[in-house]
């Protein structure tokens, strides 16, 4: 059994995640997503998809990233 790094879940399928050279053991993709996931840099949702990196920050999408100035970001070709 692991212990999930989050909640505190003593779980028999918990699993282990290495990111950046730093193994975690979560219960749950939930528990995964709060843990590891980028946060918007404009509206503060997690970043779960592929997203946008611009001026050191992630955003969730394009938008986000034009609110906050970054002018060249586009949804879409």
């Amino acid at each position: 059994m692991g212990q999930c790094e989050v909640c505190g879940n003593d779980y028999h399928l918990a699993f282990e995640v290495i990111a950046a050279g730093v193994s975690h053991t979560f219960d749950s993709f939930e528990c995964a997503i709060h843990a590891l996931a980028p946060i918007c840099a404009h509206c503060g949702c997690r970043v779960i998809g592929h997203g946008i990196e611009a001026n050191y920050n992630y955003y969730c999408c394009a938008h986000c990233a034009r609110q906050a100035g970054v002018t060249e970001a586009k949804d879409h070709v």
